[in-house]
């Protein structure tokens, strides 16, 4: 197996790798060299380098663990070197229409098959120091198939996925992104806003943070350059789902200025309803 990019996901699937699967030969691609020389300081892998033919070498399944922005350039360079016959690619990325149709364009007619796939195990921490063997114990994760992707690849990460402890969801790459606008990207770029809404024009404010801000406002400490390159490929579904939660900020400064206290119980009640039926799963 080849993980490229061993940032949090990657470096979490290297070592949970190693102890689900301790007879596999692993390998790990990274860009930068002190990324190699942190991997291999850390023994994660048999061959850790920033070549990447070497790495993919006879690989049967390879992991992209990369920003999506720069999967279909990996792709491309993919279908050009010696992988295994019949090998299986797929990728970890938040967005997945754009992913999978670069993905499944740059492979075309080069014999390994890509199944687009997102665990749902990110942090607001990243890089390798940040990973751990159990990300993605008992986490979600997304698969999503397309009419080209064949039933042995599909099987192929379906178990994958499960080894890593995931529980399984399938959709198509649009209903994905559609989906993942709503519960992850706006929910990135709404924490974001409550933050500067409350410390931009008053730092003073940070020493009296508790448990509720942190919760509502933790992934806002994610890495900027990553959540720029999320939110702009998933454009029109953030938008959407943007402009959504701007409708409901509308309705409660309504509520606030004339002062509705039926209406304003009424709003907290339908979230609290909602937010406990998704309780189970996070």
């Amino acid at each position: 197996m080849a993980i490229l990019g061993p940032g949090l996901l990657g470096g979490s699937l290297l070592m949970a790798l190693r102890q689900k699967l301790p007879g596999v030969h692993l390998r790990a691609w990274a860009r930068r060299r002190e990324a190699v020389a942190e991997l291999e300081a850390l023994e994660l892998a048999e061959i850790c380098s920033d070549d990447l033919a070497m790495v993919v070498e006879g690989a049967d399944l390879v992991v992209i663990c990369t920003p999506v922005r720069t999967m279909a350039v990996l792709g491309r360079q993919l279908a050009k070197l010696p992988l295994a016959k019949g090998a299986v690619v797929t990728d970890v990325g938040s967005v997945k229409a754009m992913v999978v149709a670069g993905m499944e364009e740059a492979l075309s007619g080069s014999g390994f098959d890509f199944v687009g796939s997102h665990p749902m195990a990110g942090s607001e921490r990243a890089g390798l120091e940040a990973a751990r063997a159990n990300l993605f114990e008992g986490q979600g994760c997304l698969i999503t198939p397309t009419l080209f992707t064949t039933d042995r690849a599909l099987g192929v990460v379906r178990e994958f996925w499960r080894l890593m402890g995931c529980r399984l969801l399938e959709m198509g790459p649009e209903e994905h992104d559609r989906c993942v606008a709503r519960i992850s990207h706006m929910p990135h770029l709404a924490a974001a806003a409550v933050t500067l809404a409350a410390m931009q024009d008053d730092h003073s404010v940070r020493l009296c943070v508790g448990n509720g801000f942190r919760d509502t406002t933790r992934v806002a400490s994610g890495n900027p350059d990553l959540w720029t390159g999320i939110v702009f490929e998933n454009r029109d579904e953030v938008l959407h789902a943007v402009r959504a939660a701007r409708d409901r900020f509308s309705d409660l400064v309504d509520i606030l200025e004339k002062l509705d206290e039926d209406k304003m119980r009424q709003f907290l009640r339908e979230s609290k309803v909602l937010r406990d039926l998704a309780a189970p799963n996070v």
